[in-house]
Parts: C-alpha cells; structure tokens; sequence
C-alpha cells in the first residue's frame, strides 16, 4: 500500500475496501459507504478534537534540544492538564521518519524541561527510556494556552507539508482531548451524518482521547495503545440499547470508539453511560461484545490498529484483504483509503434470532441488490 502524502480528508477519489461477515471482500467508492447502512443500524464516531501535542523543547540538565510528543492523560476534564504521559524523542521534526529519529538525551525524575513557553518536570521513567510520565508547573490557564501557541500536530515525514490542526479534526470535532486524529471520521461530513439519519439509521458520538499511532520505536510500538480515557453520554448508551433491542448493527467509525464500547460494554452488547478508560488490547482473542463492523483506515500488519481488526475476522481474510489493497494500491494512514470491516460470522457472539445479519443474502455485500457494482472476490 502507498502512504498518503496529501493532507485532504475526503479525497473525491477515495475508496473503501469492504470485507463482509462472510470474509467476502469488494471494492467500492468511499463515497459509497452509506448505502451499506440499514435501517435500525448506529453509527457511533469520536468527537474528540485532535490537540496541537508536539511540543519542541530543551532537555535543561544537558542544554540538548528534544521533541516531546503527549501521549496520555488520566482524565478528559479540563482541568487535570497538568500531568502527561508522552513519548520523546531526540533532536530533530516531522521530516525524519520516527524510526531513524535520534533518541533523547538520558532522562531522570526531576528533570526540568523548557518547552516552548511552559515548564515541565518528568516524574517517572516508564517501561521504556523514552516513555515519560511529565507535570506542567504552569497554571492551568497557561498550560492550555501554551500547547495552543506553541505545539503544533503530531506529523509523520510521510506528509511532507506542515499540518494545520485544522487538518486534524473531524467536522463534529469537539473536546480536544486527543493525541492524534481520530481520522476514521474523515469519512464523514453533515451532509453524510443527515443522510444516515435520512436512512432511517442512527448517528452518536463519544469522546475518547485517541492516542499516537507510532514512536518508530519496535519495542516502544509493543506498548501500544496506552491507556485511554473516554466518555460515554447517556444518548449514546440509549442508542446502542435501543439498536440492540431492534436487531441493528452498531458500526464504529475507527478504534479508538471499538475501545471505549468494548471496555463499557455489558454482557448483552449494550454500553455502560459515563466516563472510563480502556485500558485493554483488543486482538484476535477478543471477544467483541457490542460492535459489529468497524470503518478505519487501512492499516500495516503488525500495528496496535491492525491487531484490533484481527477481533473481527480471521487471519486467512485480513491476509486476502491485504494482498488486495496493495494490488489495488490502496493508500495508508489517516489521509488515505478507508475500510468496512464487519465482524466474522464464526466470531459472532450467538444472540436474538431478530438478529438481521443472521442471512447470508443481507451480509455486506448482498443486501444492496445490486444497487452498487462492486469488484468481488471471494
């Protein structure tokens, strides 16, 4: 697959690679994802905006410049800003890729950053030398303020233009309360929110502080995704509930809503309302207990979001999804070509017999009636 290098979220020529229930994969128009919505189907995307989390600074000890990149924090609420797991790198930006980046200098507890026009001290020293738990001894005000001025968006060398945060957020943007781009909902406009309202579909929202993709660091990557906060408003719980209860699909648009849902999600695959964080990996071991088809971008084997995929089909079809998207050329990362994923039949948890997925003739790819001319192959 080719990395997309132009920072345009709704390519007029982007496209959706389709894989059914039934492993059947089809290639479609991105523009076409609306027509394999049903009736009583939720479709539930994260709101969070994306913050400006790169922050250039000097490691105060040595005199050593470094990036430091935010990656984490315990709460959603605006005034626990102060302290931050992140991720941290040497000297340098966005134009060298991650993983020939230099390493930082060595970082200990007490050390003082100078980031910008904020003041940071690294409180711990996690599970790798370049993961660090950080407080800002700025007022709250301040730090808000800092990260606005002086950060900018975490940017990888495969776009080669400097983002605007701008470039980052969803059109339903709201708290920004995330690390990098929740971009699956790249996918949407309110022109397609209304038309999936029209389709007699429902359209929810949940926060959820999405975290970095990528440190080019393959021991660090193994940690990933750390823990993430999320919030579930009461609509949201309700409308899951009430697609259950009438035999719908509840569709996330990206991983980081299949985290939140599957952390919140009760026996009966509806959703706890509220505040959490997920703290699990989802992968193929994963017993998915709400969420019944996922659209994302498309993904690199061996990637955290790639091992969430792996919850909803086999290996054998993601390896047959795979060579199709490189055959196809389908393009990479958040600017790129999108994938609907719905969940495998032989993982599908045994509920109501009012369960519309349970005929092959309504899976995916089947229940337009040739409404669309997709490229199939079995």
């Amino acid at each position: 697959m080719i990395p997309a290098s132009a920072a345009r979220q709704r390519s007029p020529d982007g496209r959706l690679l389709v894989v059914d229930e039934w492993g059947t994969i089809a290639h479609h128009a991105r523009t076409d994802f609306l027509a394999f919505l049903r009736e009583g189907d939720v479709v539930v995307a994260n709101d969070a905006a994306t913050l400006p989390a790169s922050l250039a600074g000097i490691h105060v000890p040595t005199g050593e410049v470094l990036e430091v990149r935010l990656a984490g924090r315990d709460s959603l609420l605006p005034r626990e800003v102060t302290c931050f797991t992140a991720v941290v790198f040497g000297a340098g930006d966005y134009r060298t890729p991650t993983e020939h980046r230099p390493k930082p200098p060595v970082l200990g507890p007490g050390d003082a950053l100078r980031l910008g026009p904020l003041s940071a001290t690294v409180l711990a020293v996690l599970a790798n030398p370049r993961l660090i738990e950080i407080r800002f001894e700025n007022p709250v005000a301040d730090i808000w303020e800092g990260i606005a001025r002086h950060g900018r968006p975490i940017q990888y060398s495969y776009v080669p233009q400097p983002l605007a945060i701008w470039d980052t957020w969803t059109r339903f943007a709201g708290r920004p309360v995330a690390f990098e781009a929740p971009s699956a909902g790249f996918i949407l406009d309110w022109a397609a929110i209304a038309s999936i309202r029209a389709r007699r579909a429902a359209f929810t929202t949940l926060t959820h502080a999405a975290g970095i993709s990528s440190t080019g660091d393959a021991e660090l990557d193994r940690l990933l995704p750390l823990d993430e906060p999320y919030d579930i408003p009461a609509a949201t719980a309700e409308s899951i509930e009430t697609c259950k209860g009438r035999g719908g699909r509840v569709i996330a648009i990206g991983t980081t809503v299949v985290r939140a849902l599957e952390h919140a999600a009760r026996a009966d695959g509806t959703v706890r309302r509220g505040g959490g964080t997920a703290t699990q990996r989802v992968g193929p071991l994963t017993p998915l207990r709400c969420v019944d088809a996922i659209v994302s971008g498309t993904h690199e084997p061996g990637t955290s979001h790639y091992q969430l995929l792996r919850a909803f089909q086999d290996d054998a079809v993601l390896a047959r999804m795979e060579i199709e998207a490189n055959a196809q050329g389908y393009r990479t990362h958040e600017f790129g070509d999108s994938l609907l994923l719905e969940r495998s039949r032989r993982r599908r948890l045994r509920g109501p017999t009012s369960d519309v997925s349970s005929d092959p003739a309504r899976s995916l790819t089947h229940h337009l009636n040739g409404t669309l001319d997709p490229v199939v192959s079995g």
